[in-house]
């Protein structure tokens, strides 16, 4: 039988701009005083019954003049930022619709543009909870009609909130998205609604919840629809110890209908976990998964979409994130492949060459690697958990063809004590798109270094000239003074004179001292082998570093690492040498 269920609301934004407090203000709860720092540290679900949100509307869900059918709105409560990437779903995000967080006076943090970014690739609609507009300067709350109270402010606190809002509205333009304050949305299916709110003091959350409520009822009824006769299917939130039960797993069930003594088939790394259900636990409504003090009723079956506790044996293994499914006997095998290549679609294992990728979970890592396939970067391998002595190993076996590739990168993870990285590049966050973009700075950084190296291998351009009155031995070996025009002169580069290769360097001396270079400018004194003063060389003679061919072409590669000058010599070398040779160098 198909039925309506509530909507999965994420809520999602920068760690400690009121996310927990703004939920806590609708549950009349205090999980934020719970919490270490006040900072949520696990994920958490809540379930807001409809007769609660409209309490809390007032006429404002009147004046919408809709029919809700939805049951009420189930809220996942994420730990700063990207733990929302776990709650996945087949075919994408577990949640239908989200609130982005912003703290008005402060604005877009890092973790605020991850999470646009990942709900942009999600495609999942979201509102704007502009927060804790009570501290902005010269603000006077009022828990009446939001409107009327932002029309009821001075001159100069209503311009500082239209600029923080604008400021808003600016970034989220620059990702693509147009929005305007809720009120002057003319089409929510084009702009995002901006909501002004203050979780301290409560103005502003009727309007954010009837906004929600509407946008949830009018866009979303037609993927709300659920077989509650069919088995369930679901998310895991948490693996966690519980006192009296053991190892217990908060999950969030999607689809379906769970019952007491149901065969739960849960993904696992290398291979399904199959289980039975012990036990269920519902939190009561408005109690908050995490809460030590939530009230919890043991029930017999619970029917999508809703947050619960299962007590079920052998789930030690069990990571947040995977999927979860409900099976009969029958189809166990058949489920279990199912389920399995849910998995398999996220954790890769190739032979190609490509960068090895760590994350905490399943949905972590799906995101981790949609947003590193988005740049064109190959992936060798992706899995969970921290980063191991085997994910170093094959690191390092791409470092003899592409030192480049020779990297882990690892998502809310660490490195293990046995993991000895020598040659490899390790980088670790707990922002996805700052792992992305180390990573890419240090390609570019490395890439420079690594060119600049191999010019430094090579015969560079250098153009002298022997200097008049200058001349110390004629040969074995002849002594010269020269000015160096052009270049670096090295020990042990050879010379020529027009195009034919004359002598060698075998050393240079400046102001008496032994030295193995010397840059344009400079007047040094060379010894040179094979040749004789009044013979093969004369002062004033003009004379070239001899570039092999091999290397001239490398050389006009990473002619970025070269001077003007330098440019300038190689192609007065180039000149010459195709006098004799027209395709030199080509």
């Amino acid at each position: 039988m198909n039925t309506i269920r509530s909507p999965v609301c994420t809520v999602v934004g920068h760690v400690d701009h009121g996310k927990s407090s703004l939920l806590d203000y609708i549950r009349s709860s205090n999980i934020v005083k719970c919490e270490a720092g006040a900072i949520t540290q696990a994920i958490g679900a809540s379930l807001i019954p409809l007769d609660v949100i409209k309490k809390t509307c007032g006429p404002l869900l009147d004046s919408l003049k809709i029919k809700f059918t939805i049951p009420g709105l189930l809220f996942i409560d994420t730990p700063g930022h990207a733990a929302f990437t776990n709650l996945r779903k087949r075919g994408g995000n577990l949640a239908d619709i989200a609130i982005l967080v912003v703290d008005v006076n402060e604005g877009f943090k890092p973790q605020t543009e991850e999470a646009v970014e990942i709900l942009k690739h999600e495609k999942t609609p979201f509102i704007v909870a502009a927060n804790k507009i009570d501290l902005l300067p010269g603000w006077n709350s009022d828990k009446n009609n939001l409107l009327k109270n932002i029309s009821s402010q001075s001159q100069d606190t209503q311009k500082r909130l239209d600029i923080k809002l604008y400021e808003i509205l600016g970034k989220l333009h620059e990702f693509g998205f147009a929005s305007e304050r809720f009120d002057r949305v003319s089409d929510h299916t084009k702009e995002i609604a901006i909501i002004p709110v203050s979780s301290k003091t409560g103005e502003g959350i009727p309007e954010l919840l009837m906004v929600l409520t509407g946008l949830a009822q009018k866009y979303l009824e037609g993927c709300l629809k659920c077989d509650i006769d069919s088995p369930a299917k679901g998310t895991i939130l948490e693996v966690k110890e519980e006192k009296g039960l053991g190892v217990a797993l908060d999950v969030i069930i999607y689809d379906g209908t769970l019952k007491k003594d149901d065969i739960i088939i849960i993904g696992g790394i290398k291979k399904p976990v199959v289980t039975k259900v012990r036990a269920l636990f519902e939190p009561m409504p408005l109690s908050e998964i995490r809460d030590k003090k939530a009230r919890f009723k043991q029930v017999d079956k619970v029917c999508a979409a809703r947050c619960l506790r299962i007590s079920a044996p052998e789930i030690e293994d069990v990571v947040s994130g995977m999927p979860l499914m409900a099976s009969s006997k029958d189809a166990l095998e058949k489920t279990k492949q199912e389920i399995q290549k849910l998995v398999s679609e996220v954790i890769i294992e190739t032979d190609e060459q490509g960068i090895i990728l760590k994350a905490d979970s399943l949905g972590s890592l799906e995101a981790l690697i949609n947003i590193f396939r988005d740049k064109n970067i190959n992936i060798r391998r992706a899995s969970i958990g921290n980063i191991s002595k085997k994910d170093v190993i094959d690191a390092d076996s791409n470092y003899e063809k592409d030192p480049l590739k020779a990297v882990v990168i690892g998502f809310n993870v660490s490195l293990n004590d046995d993991a000895k990285p020598e040659k490899v590049k390790i980088f670790t966050s707990d922002i996805i798109y700052k792992l992305i973009e180390d990573f890419e700075k240090w390609v570019v950084g490395e890439t420079k270094r690594r060119e600049a190296a191999e010019v430094d291998m090579l015969v560079r351009p250098c153009k002298l000239k022997i200097m008049p009155g200058y001349v110390f031995r004629q040969n074995n070996p002849a002594v010269v003074g020269v000015d160096i025009l052009e270049g670096k002169v090295k020990t042990n580069i050879q010379l020529m004179k027009d195009i034919i290769p004359l002598t060698t360097i075998k050393s240079i001396q400046l102001e008496k001292k032994n030295i193995t270079e010397a840059e344009k400018g400079k007047q040094v004194a060379i010894s040179l082998d094979k040749v004789t003063v009044g013979r093969q060389i004369k002062e004033n003679d003009t004379l070239y570093s001899v570039i092999p061919e091999k290397d001239f072409r490398k050389l006009k590669e990473l002619k970025k690492y070269l001077t003007e000058g330098e440019i300038t010599i190689l192609k007065e070398i180039a000149v010459m040498m195709r006098k004799e040779n027209p395709l030199w160098g080509v």
